[in-house]
């Protein structure tokens, strides 16, 4: 899956913004930008928070969403995936 890209461009998209013009606010190449979009690449935390603060949107759901790309990709195809997910939800309350 791909959360974060999605919702990214999404919101780019939303606001009338061209796919160079957001590059260049967060200071990384269009082709990037378009790959992370795309689910191509992951963003890093920084990139994240610079996307919402450009956007004018909520800093932690880009974070959730970013987090949740970021655990797909530990877990994709893991057998015992959603028994680990289980005890980090435990854990976490």
């Amino acid at each position: 899956m791909n959360y974060f890209g999605a919702k990214l461009r999404q919101l780019r998209e939303d606001q009338g913004m061209l796919l160079r013009q957001m590059a260049a606010q967060i200071d990384i190449d269009t082709a990037l930008l378009s790959k992370i979009e795309r689910g191509d690449r992951r963003a890093n935390r920084e990139l994240v928070e610079k996307a919402a603060d450009v956007l004018a949107h909520e800093c932690n759901e880009l974070i959730v969403l970013w987090l949740a790309d970021k655990i797909e990709d530990a877990i994709d195809n893991e057998p015992m995936a959603a028994k680990a997910i289980d005890l980090i939800k435990k854990e976490a309350k």
